[in-house]
């Protein structure tokens, strides 16, 4: 299957980016209480179903991973970008880290019982989304659970100018959904929204913030 969407530019610009991102995103202390809360709560989910594995499926330099690995789970991170899973697996050698596109993920059919979309369906236009949410629930094992973190809202905005406030050259489009658009794409590849997180953005931040936490069938 062709893929829609050519990821190339994504993927140069993070690559370019990749420490930069690393050292101002450490770990989750830019995440809001309620965004940690939502986090939380999939992983609880995920540990009641008795198998504690999970896909850190845009996992970037592995901060979300690291974090999930101390509530308990067992964590494996993908990421399209080769400087982001370089600088994963620099910081955390004692987790699993591989490059992978979203809409080609290396692993079998019900691999995981959990896997999390963590702000990583932000740089695929909608013609592209459905691919990206096939291929989660695909390796989603039956009864696992999906968290979808992103911005909320409509239209799209170039992120890159915030990159290249800072000297680097990139470009890089960032797509907002609302949490009603992203439940219909889940529910289309037959999830089901178990909750739903939305909030207004906080003084620093631009846009309000989303996630959706889904289950598969058992």
């Amino acid at each position: 299957m062709t893929d829609p969407v050519d990821y190339r530019g994504v993927e140069q610009a993070y690559n370019t980016v990749a420490d930069a991102y690393a050292d101002y995103f450490p770990d989750t202390s830019a995440e809001h209480s309620l965004d940690l809360a939502m986090v939380d709560a999939f992983a609880a989910a995920v540990i009641a179903g008795g198998d504690p594995r999970i896909l850190d499926a845009g996992c970037g330099p592995g901060r979300l991973s690291r974090y999930l690995t101390g509530r308990g789970l067992l964590t494996e991170g993908v990421d399209l970008s080769p400087g982001m899973i370089a600088r994963a697996r620099k910081e955390s050698p004692e987790l699993t880290f591989s490059v992978a596109s979203l809409t080609e993920l290396p692993f079998p059919d019900d691999a995981f019982p959990g896997v999390m979309l963590w702000y990583s369906i932000i740089h695929t236009p909608p013609a592209g989304q459905d691919r990206i949410f096939a291929e989660a629930a695909r390796v989603l094992r039956p009864g696992g659970h999906l968290l979808v973190g992103f911005q909320h809202g409509r239209g799209s905005r170039d992120v890159g100018e915030i990159y290249r406030g800072m000297g680097y050259h990139v470009d890089l489009e960032r797509y907002n959904y609302t949490a009603d658009e992203v439940a219909a794409r889940a529910e289309a590849v037959g999830l089901r929204e178990v909750a739903r997180m939305v909030r207004q953005p906080r003084p620093d931040e631009r846009d309000g913030q989303s996630s959706v936490l889904f289950q598969a069938p058992a």
